[in-house]
Order: C-alpha cells, then sequence, then structure tokens
C-alpha cells in the first residue's frame, strides 16, 4: 500500500478530491464513460461537498456506494439519502445513481436485480473506501454471518450479510470487486485508524478485511 499523508483534514479532503476528479476525467477520455464507488458515513463528506462542484463531463459518471443499510431512502441511516443529498448535487447531480437499495422486505429479495444493474459499471474507475476501527470496510464486517463467503475469490458482486456491529441488515460490494477497482483510495484519519491500518497488513483477512484491498490501496490520511 502507498500512504500519502496531509498536514491537516482540509487538505487531505482537498487533496483526495483533486486527484479523484482527475482520474474520472482521464478515464472519460479514454473510455468515454467511468464509474465511482463511495462509502457512506459522515467522514467523506467533505469531499463528496468538493466533488459535487467539480468541473467535470458528470453525465458520463455512474455512481454507486460500497454497501447500504437495509432501511428505506428517507431514513436518517440510508447511505442512498447522504450521496442523494450531499454528492449528487450541484454539477454531480448529472451523475447517474446506480441504486444499491429497493424497498423489499429482505435484502436477499432484491439482490439479482441490483446486482444486474451494477454489472456494467464494473471494474470499478475509482474507489473510494472507508475504515472502522475493527477494520472493516464496506459492509465486509469481521463478524459477519457470510464473511467468508464474500471475501472468496468466486463470490458474486453483492451479497447481503448481518452482523453484530452493524445494526441493520447490510448490501455490499464483495472483496473481489472491491480489490478490481482501477484506482483505490482509503480514508481515514485520527491515530486509532491509523494504527488499525498497520496491524490490518499482518491480520488474515478474514480477522481485518480490510487487508483485501491494502496491496492496491493508497492510504490518505491526516491527524
Amino acid at each position: 500500500m502507498i500512504w500519502a499523508e496531509y498536514a491537516t483534514r482540509d487538505a487531505l479532503m482537498a487533496g483526495l478530491a483533486a486527484r479523484m476528479v482527475d482520474e474520472l476525467r482521464a478515464a472519460i477520455a479514454t473510455n468515454g464513460r467511468t464509474s465511482l464507488s463511495v462509502p457512506g458515513g459522515t467522514t467523506p463528506g467533505p469531499i463528496f461537498d468538493l466533488l459535487a462542484q467539480a468541473d467535470l463531463d458528470w453525465s458520463k459518471v455512474a455512481v454507486f456506494l460500497n454497501d447500504e443499510r437495509w432501511v428505506d431512502a428517507d431514513n436518517a441511516r440510508s447511505n442512498t439519502a447522504l450521496i442523494r443529498a450531499r454528492l449528487l448535487t450541484g454539477r454531480a447531480g448529472a451523475a447517474t445513481l446506480i441504486p444499491l437499495y429497493a424497498p423489499t422486505d429482505l435484502p436477499e429479495d432484491a439482490l439479482a436485480d441490483l446486482s444486474a444493474g451494477l454489472m456494467p459499471h464494473l471494474p470499478i474507475t475509482v474507489l473510494l473506501l472507508g475504515m472502522g476501527a475493527d477494520m472493516h470496510t464496506a459492509s465486509l464486517f469481521p463478524d459477519a454471518d457470510l464473511l467468508e463467503q464474500a471475501m472468496a475469490a468466486d463470490a458474486p458482486v453483492l451479497m447481503a450479510l448481518r452482523a453484530k456491529n452493524a445494526g441493520e441488515a447490510r448490501i455490499t460490494l464483495t472483496a473481489r470487486f472491491l480489490a478490481q477497482a482501477q484506482h483505490i483510495h482509503l480514508l481515514i484519519t485520527g491515530a486509532e485508524k491509523r494504527a488499525a491500518i498497520l496491524r490490518a497488513e499482518t491480520l488474515p483477512v478474514l480477522q481485518a478485511p480490510v487487508g483485501v484491498v491494502l496491496p492496491r490501496a493508497t492510504i490518505h490520511w491526516a491527524e
């Protein structure tokens, strides 16, 4: 993995957003289209604000989440609602949102349709990931019920997982499709998560799922 350290969190957000825009722009110039996969949560919010105003042909960008909680889009915990409000606005409002949620009782009931919608936009061009202190990324939690299957080399693109620390049932991109992304950026802040990344390098991926992307990831960190 490659470390990119920044003097401040503001510098991190600005630098990472600019790099992602450059990568998306280059992919559009080469292929005529591109894809961007992003996490939920509050940490990447400033990056979303910057991306939303970026001078980019957003009509050629497919945007989708790394994972989603199985809650309605008007729920305060919905990642879809977050990126609609903070990323898919301004210039970025022209992007195409590829859903990771459907109004079914169980995520398993929607996996086939959601996977079919996602496949034309793979492999991911630009992947932005976060990480928990437990070394999970996306919804690949160390204690997830089907983690071994989600980490397998032949895993489907999407799986439904449940974990003690996850709250609701989740739907997530599986490890192999995260690891196949062209550009992988992992955003972390603070000493605790820096230490967790360093631990993850030495642990089996079933104990530290973020390890699946570390060999090709750039770690963007500020205190």
